[in-house]
């Protein structure tokens, strides 16, 4: 079902006319409303700027203009005009908030995060291996301080995957046994 120009809303006349045929209100499209034209069945813009969001026709207004607009939707075959449309509206948006770059000053913006978050990553990726081989060096010394120690049997230092406890050499002699804790 395609989009007309108008859109027309029939409403009932009110009780006091003799006759029953409702009212018919015609309203127009965005684009000629702010225009203040009148908008026809064929009107070229109605399908794009429909009347329920007049926004957004007058951005894309003010940085293209109408005449502009009409003459771009023209030269494109119909099933590229309504992204046609979008993309206009989003770099008529940009360009409102950033005169001098409009959509490419957003894009740099957003480029320049992507660069920033990666040497983030990177960082925090060399930090991680860092405390990964800190650790292994840890336990390598750990499973030759086992090694070393008479309670133990040594082991190769290849398997050494075991959690090592301090306290585990030294048992409580007197489980009992509670210090003093105000002296």
């Amino acid at each position: 079902m395609e989009s007309t120009g108008t859109t027309i809303t029939t409403l009932p006349k009110p009780s006091s006319s003799s006759s029953s045929t409702p009212a018919i209100i015609l309203i127009p499209c965005a684009a000629c409303k702010i225009l203040r034209r009148r908008c026809t069945d064929k009107c070229m813009l109605a399908p794009y700027f429909p009347p329920t969001d007049p926004l957004k026709f007058t951005i894309a207004h003010r940085v293209f203009g109408a005449s502009n607009i009409i003459k771009f939707l023209q030269e494109l075959p119909e099933s590229q005009r309504d992204d046609a449309v979008s993309a206009m509206v989003y770099e008529a948006n940009a360009r409102m908030r950033d005169p001098v770059y409009g959509s490419a000053g957003v894009i740099c913006h957003l480029l320049r995060q992507v660069s920033d978050l990666q040497a983030e990553l990177a960082k925090a990726q060399a930090k991680l291996l860092n405390f990964k081989a800190h650790k292994d060096c840890l336990m390598e010394f750990n499973c030759m301080e086992m090694a070393k120690s008479p309670q133990h049997q040594p082991q190769p230092l290849d398997n050494c995957n075991i959690s090592y406890d301090p306290f585990e050499a030294y048992p409580d002699p007197d489980p009992f046994w509670e210090p003093n804790l105000w002296t």
